[in-house]
C-alpha cells in the first residue's frame, strides 16, 4: 500500500526539514505555501496603532507519497526537523493512496515511486531484498 504524507510546518523550518528528508532518502516531494491557524487562533501583534489579531499565519505544506513501510521513519524525521518547541510547529496528516502512475513511463504502483538513491533503494542495499517485501 502507498501513503501520502501532508505536513504543515513553519516556513523557517523548511530548509531543515528538506535536508533531513534528503538525508534519509526522500527525494520526491511538493511544497506549497499556505496560510492558516490551529488551536491558538493566530497571534496578537502590537504596533504604533494598537493591537490587532493575525489569524491566518504563513506556513508551508509538504506533500510526499511513499511506501507504507517508510511512513513512520518519515514522520519521525519531519517531527525532529520541524520542531521548535513552540505553539504552531505544525501538523502531519497521513492518507491512503489508491494508485500512483508515472506519466512519462506509465509505471504504476511502487515502481512509479522509485528514484535512484531513494529511501527504498537504500533499504534494498541494506537488506538484500525488495522493499515491498519489507516486514514492519
Amino acid at each position: 500500500m502507498t501513503k501520502k504524507i501532508e505536513a504543515i510546518i513553519r516556513e523557517e523550518r523548511l530548509g531543515d526539514v528538506k535536508q533531513a528528508l534528503k538525508d534519509i532518502g526522500i527525494v520526491g516531494m511538493n511544497v506549497v505555501e499556505v496560510h492558516g491557524h490551529g488551536r491558538q487562533g493566530g497571534i496578537s501583534l502590537t504596533g504604533r496603532g494598537g493591537s490587532y489579531q493575525v489569524d491566518m499565519l504563513p506556513r508551508v505544506q509538504i506533500n510526499i507519497v511513499l511506501s507504507d513501510h517508510n511512513v513512520e521513519k518519515t514522520i519521525d524525521t519531519i517531527c525532529k526537523a520541524a520542531a521548535s518547541g513552540k505553539i504552531g510547529d505544525g501538523m502531519i496528516f497521513v492518507y491512503p493512496v489508491e494508485e500512483v502512475v508515472r506519466i512519462r513511463t506509465g509505471e504504476r504502483g511502487h515502481q512509479a515511486l522509485m528514484y535512484p538513491d531513494d529511501i527504498d533503494s537504500r533499504q534494498e542495499g541494506d537488506q538484500g531484498g525488495r522493499p515491498d517485501q519489507h516486514q514492519g
